[in-house]
């Protein structure tokens, strides 16, 4: 960072659906935050997913977005989780530099027998099984795949644990997702979704100041239990004042990305960078659909004509190709 770098209100503010990079110098912490609207809004609204899904899909949104916007290179990163629960896989990725799409998948039934009972937090909805984080950049180059267990209460922990597995940078998460009720132009109810969070990382000039507590290594082995422990002063008054964060400032537009930080930071030096927007922009084409259909045998394409065409509906944008089997068909 040079002493040059724009500081707190010498632009605009961000607003939502833009990532803002921000750095606290007296407390070695960088880190990036948002507050998603109309593009979370678009994602959301075109899938009508019951709200407990509707919540689970938001707060991977923001996580994605969060971790996507500090990629370096051209690729896309793909956070998805897999278990046993109603809501089976929840899927976002984002392509750099600025493109976000979702989807989730769940089984009806148990979905609703979850909301009956009343079982609609996060850990109870995925179940058992893993959050992922994939790193593609592209043909000819391999895929690098973190992979950690759905071990806690919220993806915010879960994202918590995986990062002190994999990044052995001490981070912490925020995230948080509200719904608003309003109605359209007829009158009708409607639903609206806001959401916001941060990550935050400790990334001091000597690496040993990053030293974090063991964690626990399986047959009875409980890490750190002894508190024998001693965390660096900086990260530890850093995580306090990102733990009083309360989940309304952090989806609260009246608010804002930049106030929150300055709410948090000030005393301490807090710069923000220039904001990088985020959009709702699937990846999906019509060419790359025929591509995977020519793939197939003449048996599959023709199993999968229907009124004398064969329709692909995609997953994240619902949008419909219609392919005459001609077209795809092995010559």
């Amino acid at each position: 960072m040079t002493e040059t770098g724009p500081g707190l209100g010498e632009f605009d503010f961000a607003g939502d659906d833009h990532v803002v990079p921000f750095q606290v110098e007296g407390l070695d912490v960088r880190g990036r935050a948002v507050q998603l609207g109309p593009m979370l809004d678009a994602i959301l609204e075109r899938h009508n997913y019951p709200l407990p899904v509707a919540r689970l899909v938001a707060e991977t949104v923001v996580l994605t977005v969060l971790l996507g916007t500090s990629l370096k290179f051209e690729g896309k990163l793909i956070v998805q989780t897999q278990g046993d629960g109603p809501v089976d896989l929840v899927v976002a990725d984002f392509s750099t530099p600025d493109r976000v799409r979702a989807y989730a998948r769940y089984d009806e039934e148990a979905l609703a027998a979850a909301e009956k009972g009343g079982r609609t937090q996060p850990h109870e909805l995925l179940g058992n099984g893993v959050l992922a984080f994939t790193i593609d950049q592209g043909a000819h180059t391999q895929r690098y795949q973190g992979i950690v267990a759905l071990d806690g209460a919220t993806l915010e922990e879960i994202a918590g644990v995986y990062f002190r597995q994999s990044e052995q940078i001490p981070t912490k998460v925020r995230l948080a997702v509200a719904e608003l009720l309003d109605r359209d132009e007829d009158g009708k109810p409607r639903h609206r979704w806001r959401a916001g969070g941060m990550v935050a990382q400790f990334l001091p000039d000597a690496p040993h100041r990053m030293r974090q507590p063991d964690l626990p290594g399986g047959d009875g082995d409980e890490g750190d239990s002894e508190g024998l422990f001693e965390e660096d002063d900086l990260w530890a008054e850093a995580k306090v004042m990102v733990e009083t964060i309360d989940t309304d400032e952090l989806t609260d537009p009246m608010v804002g990305t930049e106030r929150l930080l300055y709410r948090l930071f000030h005393e301490r030096g807090v710069r923000v960078y220039q904001p990088q927007a985020v959009y709702d922009r699937c990846s999906c084409s019509r060419e790359k659909i025929r591509k995977v259909l020519e793939g197939l045998s003449d048996e599959d394409v023709e199993g999968s004509i229907e009124d004398g065409l064969i329709k692909v509906t995609c997953e994240f944008c619902s949008t419909t190709y219609r392919f005459e089997a001609s077209e795809v068909r092995s010559q």
